[in-house]
Parts: structure tokens; sequence; C-alpha cells
């Protein structure tokens, strides 16, 4: 018995592929081009700013004076009581204790412009 049901036709063969159209092949000049564009763009975005970023730094710890309320790269908010060398001798909390830290471990200088704010900030 037939079913009524017939498979459609098998597709036709498959023509042979052309090959591929060469690529054209441009003069070292412009490959070499592109490569300085592309130097000169990673120095404009990434090494330039980092470097006006660690001169500010260094600036900003190099004017360090006693009185400075500071912050350190841990989070400890106080005040400069000393500074020796490339250590600073800093007042934290209501009771001013002292702690020893070296100079590049300041994050910022905090802006305080009145005296009296150093004990509610604590």
């Amino acid at each position: 018995m037939q079913s009524s049901l017939s498979c459609p036709p098998p597709p036709p063969p498959a023509q042979p592929a052309e090959p591929a159209p060469e690529a054209p092949q441009g003069s070292p000049f412009n490959m070499l081009f592109m490569m300085a564009i592309f130097v000169a763009l990673m120095y404009f975005m990434l090494i330039r700013p980092q470097r006006k970023k660690d001169k500010k730094a260094k600036e900003m710890l190099a004017a360090l004076k006693v009185g400075d309320r500071v912050t350190t790269i841990g989070g400890i908010h106080g005040t400069i009581i000393g500074i020796k060398d490339d250590t600073l001798t800093v007042g934290v909390g209501a009771e001013k204790t002292k702690l020893v830290l070296a100079r590049w471990a300041i994050r910022n200088v905090d802006e305080v412009s009145i005296e009296n704010d150093a004990e509610s900030l604590v």
C-alpha cells in the first residue's frame, strides 16, 4: 500500500565553489601609519592621564603640613600632629590617639573650613 504523502525531491548537486578573490595588498607604510595612530591613542588615553594623576598625588604628599586633616588609604581620618621625613604622626579620634604612618599611606587631604568640625567628624 502506498501512502499519499511523498518526500520532496532531493536538492540539486552543489555547484563547485569559486575561489574567493584575493584581498588587495596594502603598502607597508599604511600599516606603519595605523600602528603609529594606535600608539598615540594609547599614550593620550592611558599613559598621560596616569602621569598627571601621579604628579598631582606627589605634589599633595609633598605639601602635607601639621594640622592638615587627612584620610589614609585604609580609610582612617585624622589630623597630622607631627612630620619627620617620610613618616607622619596622625591624631585619631576624640582622644587624639597617635598613629605613626608612612607618608605614602595618605590618600587625600580633607577640606575642613571650621576648626571645630574635626570633633564632629569623629
